[in-house]
């Protein structure tokens, strides 16, 4: 029996793949602890340094599995499915000091859409698509989209995308903000690969205090941001990598970074 997630580990990035493609990797109860339990996982072991949160199949994330929630013997109900569920997962995403790249290969819609626009770097395959499906049923955005999608794109373009439930292809994805890149589907996997392997060959302790600067500056005044800087920077320039770097520098080479 397949897991609804699926863990693999290589050159030190761990790969989560979304694994109900028959109903397009929409989330249930089982799936969505699962996926915390991954990234718990993914934050305790230091053999990764990078992760990757991709779908199986033709979607990415369709969002909550409707099957579950009109099920009268499956369905947790909307508390928990927050509560439990989602806010966990974006918890989670933002807290672990390791870089996180959504690799969206397909459809992300509705919870899948906004769990995808929560990682650190977004790419999407050409045949992608974002889509704020809520409204279509009733419902309002959570697992943070109204926190993270007017940041990213601007209050007017976020407010109309969340109440027409428009689709946004990958590449006006990109164009908007919405997205750090596309790839074409050919070069997909290839290129989040790549992508990921660059990462984790990065000074990620660094990348990691970088994490939680960005997360900070979405509360914290200038001043407030500038001591945080200042801080961090003296804990980044004590480490490992730091010094590793100017050495590489100095010696006009490449340098190794270890995360230390």
């Amino acid at each position: 029996m397949s897991q609804s997630i699926e863990t693999k580990i290589l050159n030190k990035v761990a790969y989560l793949t979304l694994n109900r493609p028959d109903i397009f990797n929409s989330f249930n109860r089982e799936m969505a602890l699962r996926l915390q339990k991954e990234l718990d996982a993914c934050e305790s072991n230091p053999e990764v340094r990078a992760i990757v949160i991709i779908g199986e199949g033709r979607a990415f994330c369709a969002g909550q599995d409707l099957g579950e929630v009109t099920s009268p013997d499956l369905n947790p109900g909307f508390k928990k499915i927050l509560e439990e569920h989602y806010n966990p997962i974006i918890s989670r995403i933002r807290s672990i000091e390791k870089p996180i790249i959504g690799a969206v290969n397909g459809v992300a819609a509705g919870a899948g859409a906004n769990i995808a626009l929560a990682c650190d770097v977004v790419v999407a395959s050409e045949r992608a698509s974002f889509i704020q499906a809520f409204s279509k049923i009733g419902l309002i955005p959570d697992s943070a989209g109204t926190f993270f999608l007017p940041r990213l794109i601007g209050f007017q373009k976020a407010s109309a995308l969340m109440m027409l439930g428009d689709k946004v292809s990958a590449e006006e994805a990109e164009n908007i903000g919405m997205i750090y890149k596309m790839y074409s589907a050919e070069d997909f996997n290839a290129e989040v690969l790549v992508l990921a392997e660059k990462m984790a060959s990065m000074p990620t302790k660094a990348l990691g205090m970088t994490k939680r600067l960005l997360n900070k500056s979405l509360t914290n005044d200038l001043n407030e941001q500038l001591k945080m800087e200042s801080k961090l920077q003296i804990e980044a320039a004590q480490s490992e990598d730091y010094s590793e770097g100017v050495n590489a520098f100095v010696e006009r080479r490449k340098p190794i970074f270890k995360g230390k």
